[in-house]
């Protein structure tokens, strides 16, 4: 069998049909229709043709495209098949970079963090940003914090939520809605797909008992019977610590402990006998106005400030600028042993109002600073009763007072 010549370079420059050309044992000239040249190894194997590419001819010059060919072809003669090679290495890149991207895929705790960190910035409850990172640090990390996001399913929601569901219903509420946000960023980020399964209307509610009703049956802040607060509001007065003075300032006030804390001098009109305390600081973002009895005014006037001029709080801290929210709990319990709590003597104004006043629900409801829950009344209550406010907060000074 007469051997053909191999073609030269001149001959392959030469050639310009589109189609595949011989140029020497199994080297092969590729010319497509948009006139680009590349290089092909053509072998046989059980009869059927094979065709691997070694490059366009623009960068692999002829001499070491023959090269490249007679390396193959004494692999071929030593049993090797690189189409099938190739072939496979192709896969096992796919594979890689398919493991690659997976690990890409960041955990919950990572999606967590960076979803407080994008949003902490309208949390303006310093006290809320707090719960958030503690509450994922002590109940969600320690079983799913380490699992990439995109893996998390329905049983480990479970997981997380059984365990406190019946016995902190409030708290596993809260968890619950933490995580279904943080799953809810991470598939608008692209690194899970599908439902979430932290829904509150989701596979949950057929998992674990209906949150709503065990929360009714969690008992409500114990309360001091109203009857009782004048003897509680005496025994403060006798103490007269910081801490006892400003619990005696929040029941007459009827506010919230964080109120309180928070409480500084510039909020204060003593003239007007009015506390005007910003949006900021308040549970509903709005500002409130608390009209103030003469009693607490003259609480006020008794109190000492700081003589730098650099702490503006009313009931100044021992180390830090204000009372730690222990505090006048603390006090409490020093001179009871019913359980009952500050927030109770909101309880023990409404109940007192109520039943020993003719004063409207709307206007109890305003001394606590609670919003309107029907959004039609509330469009039209464009009142915040000043007026009859600071009447009813005198006379509930007074009977705190023992008047």
């Amino acid at each position: 069998m007469v051997r053909k010549r191999a073609l030269s370079a001149r001959e392959v420059d030469a050639l310009r049909d589109v189609g595949m050309h011989w140029v020497s044992d199994n080297l092969y000239l590729q010319i497509r229709d948009q006139g680009t040249r590349s290089w092909l190894f053509r072998y046989w194997v059980d009869s059927k043709p094979k065709v691997i590419g070694l490059g366009p001819v623009k960068d692999v010059p002829l001499a070491k495209a023959r090269d490249k060919a007679e390396r193959l072809r004494i692999d071929i003669r030593d049993g090797a098949d690189p189409a099938a090679e190739k072939k496979a290495a192709q896969a096992q890149r796919k594979i890689e970079r398919a493991d690659a991207e997976a690990a890409k895929v960041p955990t919950f705790q990572e999606c967590a963090q960076e979803y407080i960190t994008s949003h902490e910035a309208s949390w303006t409850n310093d006290k809320h940003r707090a719960q958030w990172s503690s509450t994922l640090k002590m109940y969600v990390y320690p079983i799913i914090g380490k699992k990439p996001v995109n893996e998390i399913g329905i049983d480990d929601i479970v997981k997380v939520l059984k365990p406190i569901w019946t016995t902190k219903p409030p708290t596993a509420g809260n968890i619950r809605g933490r995580i279904d946000k943080i799953l809810g960023w991470a598939t608008a980020m692209g690194y899970r797909s599908g439902d979430n399964p932290a829904l509150r209307d989701g596979p949950l509610m057929h998992l674990l008992p209906s949150l709503n009703k065990l929360q009714r049956q969690q008992k409500h802040h114990a309360a001091v019977p109203y009857r009782e607060v004048p003897a509680v509001v005496a025994d403060l007065k006798k103490l007269g610590s910081t801490s006892a003075n400003a619990l005696r300032f929040t029941i007459l006030t009827a506010v919230r402990t964080g109120e309180t804390l928070g409480a500084t001098w510039g909020e204060i009109d003593l003239e007007a006998k009015l506390w005007t305390i910003p949006a900021e600081r308040m549970k509903a973002r709005a500002e409130h106005q608390v009209p103030l009895a003469d009693e607490v005014v003259a609480l006020l006037d008794s109190l000492p400030r700081d003589p730098t001029g650099k702490n503006p709080h009313l009931f100044l801290g021992t180390r830090v600028k204000t009372l730690s929210n222990m505090a006048m709990i603390q006090c409490l319990r020093g001179i009871r042993e019913d359980g009952a709590t500050v927030h109770g003597f909101r309880a023990a104004f409404s109940t007192w109002a109520r039943e020993q006043t003719d004063y409207s629900p709307e206007v109890v409801e305003a001394c606590l600073a609670h919003t309107q829950s029907d959004k039609v009344v509330a469009a039209y209550a464009r009142t915040t009763f000043v007026d009859r406010r600071r009447a009813l907060m005198q006379e509930w000074a007074a009977f705190c007072m023992g008047g």
